[in-house]
């Protein structure tokens, strides 16, 4: 176990995390009032499976796509998403 890799991701994808929404779709839920635990395993199961699904998905293709040229896309997708959602805003 890379305990060094294991921080810097729980890191990153925390403070990554906080106030996003998917942090505020959970509060919402649990606003409702209904289950404090079928919100927190509901969005925790959720955020384990994307996590799996992403983690099988980079490993799986960083044997065929050097992790170089994978960091460069997921920057140019930011990009990309972050020009869509502004520009979608200031109509």
């Amino acid at each position: 176990m890379d305990w060094r890799l294991l921080a810097a991701t729980f890191g990153t994808i925390f403070l990554a995390e906080l106030g996003d929404k998917t942090q505020l779709a959970t509060l919402s839920f649990a606003a409702s009032g209904r289950s404090f635990w079928s919100v927190f395993l509901g969005s925790a199961f959720a955020l384990i499976l994307t996590s799996l699904i992403a983690s099988l998905v980079g490993s799986g293709l960083s044997r065929v796509v050097p992790a170089r040229y994978i960091s460069i896309a997921a920057g140019v997708l930011f990009i990309v998403i972050g020009v869509l959602v502004l520009v979608r805003n200031l109509r």
